[in-house]
């Protein structure tokens, strides 16, 4: 028996509200919750949610920490393909794919996993890609106050894939520029050109 059913079967009999949901949803689908496959299966909905919307949880300033620090460096660093998964707020299907994020110091670096993590902190919450983007941005010109940030997300959304227009082969991208990334034209370009040079990333 794998860790993940010891966990499940050991667990079984502690459901909180969100399992108890799950079990009347299967019944409204109708499906058997008692049937031995779906036995735990409200029980691991819930965990599983719990953690791909745990960002409503935390603080920025926590994922952050203490990694800020002191450097005079002006030119732009830059994260990219960060893997990203979170959910539509509209059909509560998952969205994924890769954040490229950058900014210009201002007389402060950032460590760099922190990037990554900024990105987790917004994507495990109910979402729509543009706002995502947006918070991004917003987070890191917050936590740095660079001269400018760039965000671009491109992500495949499940919504549009299995149900809807069913459109396996679309790409959603979306960019959020601040500071001298939004008013600096060389900047812009020279952040874009980076951000798309790995267009075969996803998939």
């Amino acid at each position: 028996m794998s860790r993940e059913r010891l966990d499940d079967d050991e667990n079984a009999g502690d459901e909180g509200p969100y399992a108890r949901l799950v079990r009347d949803q299967l019944a409204l689908l109708g499906e058997d919750p008692a049937r031995e496959g779906l036995q735990n299966t409200p029980l691991r909905v819930e965990k599983a949610m719990a953690f791909l919307t745990q960002g409503y949880k935390e603080r920025l300033e926590d994922v952050v920490g203490n990694a800020i620090f002191n450097e005079d460096h002006h030119n732009m660093v830059m994260v990219r393909d960060i893997e990203m998964y979170s959910l539509c707020e509209h059909h509560l299907l998952p969205f994924y794919g890769k954040a490229h994020v950058a900014y210009i110091p201002n007389g402060r670096i950032v460590g760099l996993s922190k990037l990554p993590r900024i990105v987790d902190h917004f994507a495990r919450r109910l979402q729509v890609q543009e706002r995502l983007t947006e918070q991004v941005a917003a987070a890191v010109e917050s936590v740095l106050d660079p001269l400018g940030v760039g965000v671009v997300i491109e992500a495949e959304h499940l919504c549009m894939m299995m149900r809807g227009v069913e459109k396996q082969n679309s790409r959603t991208i979306t960019s959020a520029l601040r500071g001298c990334f939004r008013d600096d034209a060389r900047t812009r370009d020279e952040f874009l050109a980076l951000a798309h040079a790995g267009n075969h990333m996803i998939g």
